[in-house]
């Protein structure tokens, strides 16, 4: 009778396979997470106010966020905004998102969650499940 006898490379090419096929996986830094059925996720739309907008439709909420929060993981996605702003908590002013700067006495961001018009900064702003909020460059029209 003859018994087979593996070399020590296949032995370890076998080992590590087994190790790898093991091991947990995580998503690449950086890489956008598919959120599951239970995950707090919230919607976020730019509307350029030239018939141009960009959507966010799965951004995972985390823990006592705020419109400034929502705002600072768009910016983060591999194709997101550019920010600018000034100032910090209730004082904070959106003065441009991409190319669109606040014009002052003509059209500006405005900002909108669950289709009402905010009456406070972004910066404070809690979200909550589900929220969607929207963008807006437009005159405003009390």
């Amino acid at each position: 009778m003859r018994c087979f006898v593996a070399p020590p490379s296949l032995v370890l090419v076998l080992l590590w396979t087994a190790v790898w096929l093991a091991a947990p996986r995580t998503p690449a830094c950086g890489a956008a997470e598919p959120p599951d059925a239970a995950a707090k996720v919230v919607e976020l739309t730019i509307d350029y106010g030239d018939g141009v907008q960009k959507r966010f439709t799965q951004i995972q909420r985390r823990d006592e966020w705020t419109v400034l929060d929502l705002l600072q993981a768009a910016e983060r996605h591999p194709r997101g905004i550019k920010l600018t702003y000034r100032g910090k908590g209730a004082t904070a002013l959106l003065t441009q998102i991409d190319d669109r700067k606040n014009e002052g006495s003509g059209r500006n961001w405005l900002f909108y969650v669950n289709g009402k018009l905010a009456d406070r900064s972004f910066a404070i702003v809690p979200l909550a499940d589900g929220d969607q909020v929207l963008w807006r460059f437009e005159e405003y029209r009390p």
